[in-house]
């Protein structure tokens, strides 16, 4: 099959794509093309595509590339070849698409926040881009990755965010939301990127992160910020009882699997329980399970906080 011919059938399975939102139809479809090296110009086409139609099938693009990458069909050279190609095509793009260099830089900036791409290859891209229009694209990009906190809104870049986004990509928002407020401390900006990522049913997996890194942490101070931040979530409503202890059971559940990495989990998620309970963000039902077999037991402050080993 010609480049030529295996742009169009591309092409014609990304637009039918748009219309009807079917990852495995795609998936299943590039599997009976011959790709080979050519696994690049689903890249190409994908994005070029989207960049001549609204903003709803540019997120639908975003989120075919994220599981594209997830399930590996599309590799790291192969992000880095394409993209290439379409800022080398630039010039030619922007006749039909005056605005295709910003539209772009959203693309990579996307990337980056779904995993898809490095932020260390988009830098590149600048320094071996000829033309002008790649390199306001790059640039744009750029701007968008300053900030951490930023990185967690791309979801929005399209204005169409939500809960249809692939479980990885929100996984990893979360955690990074939560490694920036560790950071910050700030409260407020939390709450406002957990809002933004317009996930309320998925709410229970930042509660669940929180938890695990307070244990694995195995500090106060790291288990006081997680309290406060889960109670400012708490009171503002932005997560509900039934999230927060949903959140509250994952964690119950993994115990034991948790205990591997941390030795502690049970006795630290103990204390962990009872910092929420005196927060007063977490209910008695919670308090009530929480596991306690393999428990161990904190001495008094004097000895230090340190774990002792529960007698029979």
């Amino acid at each position: 099959m010609t480049d030529e011919e295996l742009h169009k059938h591309i092409e014609g399975t990304v637009l039918e794509f748009f219309e009807n939102g079917d990852i495995g139809e795609v998936i299943a479809t590039l599997g009976d093309l011959p790709l080979a090296r050519r696994k690049h110009k689903v890249l190409v086409v994908t994005i070029e595509a989207a960049m001549d139609h609204k903003p709803s099938h540019r997120e639908l693009a975003s989120r075919l590339i994220s599981v594209l990458v997830e399930e590996e069909i599309l590799a790291p050279e192969d992000m880095i070849k394409g993209f290439e190609a379409i800022l080398d095509n630039l010039p030619e793009t922007i006749l039909d698409v005056p605005d295709a260099a910003a539209i772009l830089g959203n693309f990579m900036a996307r990337c980056v926040a779904d995993d898809c791409l490095l932020v260390g290859t988009i830098h590149g891209f600048k320094e071996s881009m000829s033309n002008e229009h790649a390199k306001a694209a790059v640039q744009a990009a750029e701007v968008m990755l300053v900030d951490k906190f930023g990185i967690l809104r791309l979801n929005n870049v399209w204005g169409v965010g939500g809960g249809a986004q692939p479980v990885k990509a929100l996984s990893r928002r979360i955690f990074m939301l939560l490694k920036e407020f560790l950071s910050s401390n700030d409260t407020v900006e939390a709450g406002r990127c957990l809002r933004e990522l317009e996930v309320p049913h998925f709410h229970h997996e930042l509660v669940y992160e929180a938890i695990v890194m307070a244990l694995e942490a195995m500090q106060e101070t790291t288990e006081d910020a997680m309290c406060r931040m889960l109670k400012a979530l708490s009171n503002s409503c932005i997560i509900t009882p039934d999230q927060m202890q949903r959140g509250f059971f994952r964690v119950f559940e993994d115990l034991p699997d948790i205990c591997i990495d941390v030795p502690a989990a049970y006795s630290l998620l103990d204390r962990f329980v009872t910092r929420a309970q005196r927060f007063g963000f977490v209910s008695e039902e919670v308090v009530r399970q929480v596991p306690v077999r393999g428990r161990k037991r904190f001495v008094s402050e004097g000895d230090g906080g340190k774990v002792k080993e529960e007698k029979a």
